[in-house]
């Protein structure tokens, strides 16, 4: 299906899929203005689109391309695109891949991640192959050896490389260890998470005449959200515009936000997904307009509903869970997911409250415990460890009355990101 009016989409959602049908009940049977729709809940989202029974799809799978969203090992969360749906999404994407400085020719190596059901590699891939400009495709991938990688980027002349800033820097680390730059490339691609100032010092030693540029705004279960900015900040990005409707949200209120320098959570509407619906649905992150006429705006980071630390995804929930499991005794009373970053990579603490008096024993079991659950849950965090991409997780204990929160609502700030924003 092409891409839709809003009260088009809006009509077919709602006769199509069981989980909208819900959602807009009581609703006049016309929609066609965005705000007036409610916004969707990420619980009550996943919670319906399942692979069995599923409730958000508005036809049963019969054709169809399945990737994987964050989520946990126990709990995966699928998105599901058409033959059609995809083609739209990687060549706006690929359109984009321009303003981030593509050219005819280049000779791009893909370090993005493949298999498993993830979708950035292939993503990268198919966004090049249908990009405006030609250009000459290596599919490398991100699990290649570091020393074959750096082969196969001289062996072509690569002047382009795609892949996670984590995976940028991992490389950049191998050929300074050995004493060794590559001056041909003249373009880092970075996407799926921030650069950091630490991060682009390394860079430039091992890639003396790259510029750092963002690759575009995008993701697996929200889709479309912002093509790249010409200019010095790699934060800022425009709505793609005519399949996406972007949305800035006050965190306390809920209303859209019209003035620039003022932070909300990103709300996504696609027009052109059918299969799997996006409407009105939070991207997992906070941003400012920088241009209200020009619907540009600058990322912020991760909202409440999911945190990214260095290449690992968490939802909170899965994390909330997690604690809870491990709290046998209840001796929690709040939890907080405080991003840091030091010593060149970022970290996860949770801060953790309890009622004062507690033996520092007891404590420090349930805190060990609580290390175990989340990194069982969420494996892919203690395998970064490992690979030296993150710092481990860690426990800050506190009294509830010392966790942050929102000084309109009064409500607990889930997740604060504590990271330098240049």
């Amino acid at each position: 299906m092409p891409i839709q009016s809003l009260s088009d989409l809006v009509r077919f959602a709602r006769g199509r899929s069981p989980f909208y049908a819900g959602l807009y009940a009581d609703l006049p049977p016309d929609m066609s203005d965005l705000t007036e729709l409610p916004v969707v809940d990420q619980n009550a989202f996943w919670a319906a689109n399942t692979l069995h029974d599923n409730r958000v799809l508005t036809t049963p799978l019969g054709e169809a391309v399945v990737f994987k969203t964050g989520g946990t090992t126990g709990t995966p969360r699928f998105s599901f695109y058409t033959r059609e749906e995809w083609r739209e999404f990687v060549t706006a994407f690929g359109n984009g891949l321009v303003d981030a400085g593509l050219r005819p020719g280049h000779r791009v190596a893909d370090l993005f991640y493949a298999g498993e059901f993830y979708a950035s590699f292939l993503f990268v891939l198919d966004s090049l192959a249908h990009a405006p400009v030609p250009n000459v495709r290596l599919p490398i991938g991100g699990g290649a050896p570091l020393q074959s990688t750096v082969s196969a980027l001289q062996d072509f002349y690569a002047q382009v490389i795609a892949g996670t800033p984590t995976t940028l820097c991992r490389l950049a680390e191998h050929l300074t260890s050995v004493g060794r730059q590559l001056p041909q490339v003249e373009l880092l691609f970075f996407g799926g998470e921030a650069l950091f100032r630490d991060q682009r010092r390394l860079l430039a030693g091992a890639f003396p005449n790259a510029v750092p540029r963002s690759l575009g705004y995008a993701s697996v279960d929200g889709g479309l959200l912002g093509r790249p900015v010409a200019g010095p900040d790699t934060r800022v990005h425009q709505a793609f515009t005519p399949h996406t409707i972007v949305e800035l949200l006050d965190e306390a209120t809920g209303e859209p936000i019209h003035e620039a320098q003022c932070p909300g959570r990103v709300v996504v509407t696609q027009l052109f997904r059918s299969l799997m619906p996006v409407i009105r649905y939070p991207a997992g992150d906070r941003a400012e307009w920088t241009d209200t006429e020009g619907g540009t705006f600058r990322i912020l980071g991760r909202a409440e509903e999911a945190v990214r630390v260095g290449p690992v995804s968490l939802y909170c929930d899965d994390v909330m869970s997690a604690v809870a499991e491990a709290d046998v005794h209840g001796l929690i009373t709040g939890t907080q997911l405080v991003v840091r970053r030091w010593a060149g990579r970022d970290g996860l603490i949770l801060r953790l409250a309890t009622a004062p008096g507690h033996d520092p024993g007891i404590l420090d079991i349930l805190a060990k415990a609580v290390l175990v659950g989340v990194n069982t849950a969420r494996p892919f965090y203690p395998d970064s460890v490992a690979a030296g991409f993150v710092h481990p997780l860690g426990v800050e204990w506190s009294r509830h009355r010392d966790l942050v929160v929102n000084s309109r609502s009064g409500k607990l700030v889930r997740v604060l990101d504590e990271r330098p924003t240049v």
